[in-house]
This record gives C-alpha cells, sequence and structure tokens, in this order.
C-alpha cells in the first residue's frame, strides 16, 4: 500500500509521514528530498534554475519514479503535486491520498518561522503571507479535497496519529 500526504505548505506532511511510518511499519519518503537528492540541489536551487514550470515537471518525474519504485511506503508530497499534471489521479490509481487541512490562520502562523526555505514565499511581508496563503489555499482546495481521506491536522497528537493509522489501516481492507 502506498500512502500519499497531501496539503499546504508547512501543514505537518514530513512530520505526520514519518509519525505515521513508525506507526504503520511502513517506509517513509519526503518527495521534495526525494527530488534533491535526484538532482543533487536543493528545490530552491531547482526553483531559480528551472522556475516554476521546470520544477513542477522534476517534481512529476521524480513522483513517478518512487511510486515505481515502492510499493510500502507513505509519501510525504509538496504542496502543489497534487495540483499539476495528473498528479492526483495517478497518486489515487496508486495508492490511498490524505489530506492533511488546516485553516488559513493557522498555516500562516506555521509558516512566518520558515519563509526563508520555501521559495514560494521566501520575500513576502506578514500581510502578503496571509494573502498569499488564502488565495493560493483556494486555488489548490478542488484538488486536497478531492483526497480519500480528509483529516483536521491541527494539533496532530499522538492519540490522532494512531487514530489516522486506524483509519487507514480499515480503508486498506
Amino acid at each position: 500500500m502506498r500512502i500519499f500526504l497531501v496539503g499546504y505548505m508547512a501543514a505537518g506532511k514530513t512530520s505526520v509521514g514519518k509519525r505515521l511510518s513508525t506507526s504503520l511499519g511502513m517506509a517513509f519518503e519526503d518527495l521534495d528530498s526525494y527530488i534533491e537528492a535526484t538532482e543533487e540541489c536543493t528545490i530552491n536551487d531547482i526553483f531559480k534554475r528551472e522556475g516554476e514550470a521546470g520544477f513542477r515537471g522534476i517534481e512529476r518525474r521524480c513522483l513517478r519514479q518512487l511510486i515505481e519504485t515502492q510499493d510500502q511506503v507513505i509519501v510525504a508530497t509538496g504542496g502543489g503535486t497534487p495540483c499539476f499534471y495528473d498528479n492526483l489521479a495517478y497518486m489515487k490509481e496508486c495508492g490511498l491520498v490524505v489530506y492533511l487541512k488546516h485553516d488559513v490562520s493557522s498555516l500562516v502562523f506555521r509558516l512566518r518561522n520558515d519563509s526563508a526555505a520555501r521559495p514560494l514565499i521566501a520575500e513576502l511581508s506578514e500581510q502578503e503571507l496571509e494573502h498569499f496563503v488564502h488565495h493560493h489555499l483556494e486555488e489548490r482546495r478542488e484538488y486536497y479535497e478531492d483526497a480519500d481521506l480528509i483529516i483536521n491536522a491541527m494539533g496532530m497528537s499522538d492519540r490522532k496519529i494512531e487514530n489516522l493509522a486506524d483509519e487507514i489501516a480499515r480503508y486498506s481492507r
């Protein structure tokens, strides 16, 4: 079984993925880390060199490589992964897609301290960040909400992780 975690930047896909991996006894892959290892440079450098369109093509190729080479894995996708090409349909065809849902204010709070590492928001003021997240989340909502499971991801306690693991296990039967 493959599990794909989708959601906006800073939704907790990587941290939830690692914890789920332990709980379910499955491998874990972070798509952005996989891209960086494959391309031998950072996501920021890829954005600078290739632009967003070039990055999205690389992201699609790397997602497919991961899917083709691993069948028992939890994958933390990039925030835009399900929104480009046929990525969402392909993930749904090959596994279970779980949306880690947050409201705008929660995402802005989480992003405030982490914007330098995120090329789409690195140069935004706080007011611009809030507007950007609101607008961007609205653009992506239809993709995120087409997931197989939608989880309120605010405050992912150990108990919530175990409940999610149980729900995933029931889904896979």
